[in-house]
């Protein structure tokens, strides 16, 4: 495997891992605003008990999962980028050679 390679790859998993955290924090600030927000109008304390607990779960198990897939994309990003990779630029030289 080339150095290019190599760079291309790890920039491709860098980008990934950064989209997803992002992705995640934006689903943090959405779930905690929208909880806030209806807290204000909910009086029950069983279904405000039931809110936190729901946004709770959801905030963990995504959290979760999006580190799980970041950590199996760092164990495998030779073989999942470099495919990715392959077809790019397999599709990158038929654009090329398609132009007039």
């Amino acid at each position: 495997m080339t150095k290019e390679l190599i760079i291309r790859i790890h920039n491709m998993y860098l980008r990934d891992c950064f989209m997803a955290w992002f992705d995640v924090g934006l689903l943090w600030a959405i779930v905690l605003f929208v909880l806030y927000s209806i807290l204000g109008i909910v009086q029950d304390p069983d279904i405000r008990f039931t809110l936190c607990v729901a946004s709770a779960f959801l905030l963990l198990f995504n959290s979760a999962s999006v580190f799980a897939m970041t950590r199996h994309f760092g164990e495998d990003k030779d073989f999942i980028y470099g495919l990715d990779i392959k077809h790019l630029d397999v599709n990158r030289a038929a654009k090329i050679k398609s132009r007039p």
